[in-house]
């Protein structure tokens, strides 16, 4: 078996708290200024303000208003008796008020608060009037009152969406006591018995509660991963220009090796000749400068990142542990040893460098830093078929009810632990981030607690994803 140890020692330097699940004054990765995402964490009522557009809110009434005018023309048509004056005036009415609507305020404005509410207030109120005109609780577009109240648990913050739902509901009961008879054909009078008025009252105020509530969740979720998505987004675009000029720094660090060559062999000819001891001392400190400038680029080409952008792009796994492993090297009290090792007769690949995996072991690594006892151990294991990572660490381990979410955005992650070493307590969006930014590499992963304790943390992939055979990495 090959096996290649690289550890980091313990150092007295306390370690910035730097990683994706920080909570801190600077906004984490330059994402901070995306809605909702504040430094108390997820705030679905910020990120949900406002996202009514005036375009939605018109289409919907003039669907309500068409959806009208077909029940009541093909009623005439049959010649069901009902008071059409004024139920066409009031249908008349919203189709005003929502053309002053269209033309008043530009399609693409967003409305939110109480501008809102009472738009779709003005709904519920003239689909109610309409209904007590036509048998109240009786009539089966009862239904129609959901419109306006799923539209507002799908854009409108809690308490407007609860004020929505009561004022339905507080109609629907309302039409089981006080209506106007059903419309009906000459000589034929219904009367539905009082008992069924109150079931389909009912019936409509558990769809209410039940349509709004579910809309909301769905809304709110979706508000949540989309929120999630940008910024993995933005970290996964962040690391790839941090790639970037890794690679233009090391170009750099190649081109500038001639010139400076030059310099330092004029200089040392200018010392040798130098007609006074003033020109000898100028000539020694620039050969001294030329050879700072050549240990700092060579500081450079020694980093990974290699002086061509086909080198750059590859790594050993050897690389890639110590990449991950490298930034926690000032973390009191915690040893953090990194092993590779690959089955017996099988040739350690190299892979690409992906600024993906790279970031997502690193916040992983760091996590199980914050919380370890005294070590954390980064496990690189290759075969034929596969490369995995695993991060393990000896600390307290994840609890029971969020290991089972874990990977979801903004899940605590080890509540209960007064915040690690740097204080902080997680969201879970660094463990989200990291997992998606894996996933997409065609990586599984997975989190469990270890045995007899700590936290494990994996991923892998099938070999030919990641190992670099042709000229470009996988899409």
């Amino acid at each position: 078996m090959l096996r290649v140890m690289a550890s980091i020692g313990n150092t007295t330097a306390q370690r910035p708290a730097h990683g994706l699940d920080r909570q801190t004054a600077e906004p984490a990765q330059g994402v901070a200024g995306v809605a909702g995402l504040t430094g108390e964490g997820w705030n679905p009522a910020a990120a949900r303000a406002g996202r009514l557009r005036v375009r939605t809110l018109v289409a919907l009434r003039w669907m309500l208003i068409v959806g009208e005018l077909l029940i009541f023309a093909i009623s005439l048509i049959v010649g069901l008796k009902a008071p059409y004056p004024l139920c066409f005036a009031i249908v008349g009415a919203g189709a005003w008020v929502n053309l002053l609507s269209g033309v008043a305020s530009p399609g693409q404005r967003l409305i939110g608060g109480w501008e809102a509410v009472g738009q779709l207030s003005f709904d519920i109120g003239r689909i109610a009037l309409l209904l007590f005109l036509t048998g109240g609780s009786a009539n089966p577009f009862l239904v129609m009152l959901l419109a306006p109240v799923t539209l507002g648990a799908a854009t409108l913050n809690p308490r407007a969406v609860t004020f929505l739902a009561g004022l339905a509901i507080g109609v629907s009961a309302a039409l089981t006591i006080f209506q106007q008879p059903l419309p009906s054909f000459d000589g034929v009078t219904l009367k539905p018995p009082f008992v069924y008025m109150i079931a389909c009252g009912l019936a409509n105020i558990v769809a209410i509660v039940v349509i709004a509530g579910t809309v909301r969740q769905a809304a709110a979720e979706s508000a949540r991963m989309a929120l999630a998505l940008d910024v993995t987004q933005a970290v996964l675009a962040r690391e790839q220009r941090l790639s970037a000029l890794g690679a233009l720094a090391a170009a750099a660090a190649h081109e500038l090796g001639t010139p400076l060559a030059t310099i330092s062999i004029v200089s040392k000819e200018l010392a040798r000749e130098a007609p006074t001891a003033s020109v000898k001392d100028d000539a020694e400190l620039l050969m001294l400068q030329a050879e700072r400038c050549r240990e700092i680029l060579r500081r450079l080409t020694d980093a990974p990142a290699a002086a061509s952008d086909a080198v750059h792009e590859r790594m050993s796994l050897l690389q890639l542990v110590h990449e991950v492993i490298e930034p926690h090297a000032d973390v009191k009290g915690v040893r953090v040893e990194a092993i590779v090792s690959g089955a017996p007769g099988v040739a350690a690949p190299d892979i690409w460098r992906m600024p993906e995996v790279l970031h997502a072991v690193t916040s992983f690594v760091e996590n199980a830093v914050d919380f370890a006892e005294s070590e954390v151990l980064v496990t690189v294991r290759f075969d034929e078929e596969n490369v995995g990572v695993e991060v393990r660490d000896d600390g307290p381990g994840f609890p029971p009810e969020v290991l089972a979410k874990l990977g979801e955005p903004y899940v605590t992650s080890r509540p209960g632990v007064a915040g690690g070493r740097t204080g902080h307590v997680g969201m879970g969006l660094g463990f989200f981030i990291a997992k998606t930014l894996l996933e997409r590499t065609g990586a599984v992963v997975n989190f469990q607690n270890g045995r007899p304790r700590g936290a494990v943390v994996s991923a892998r992939w099938p070999r030919a994803r990641i190992e670099v055979k042709g000229a470009a990495p996988p899409v």
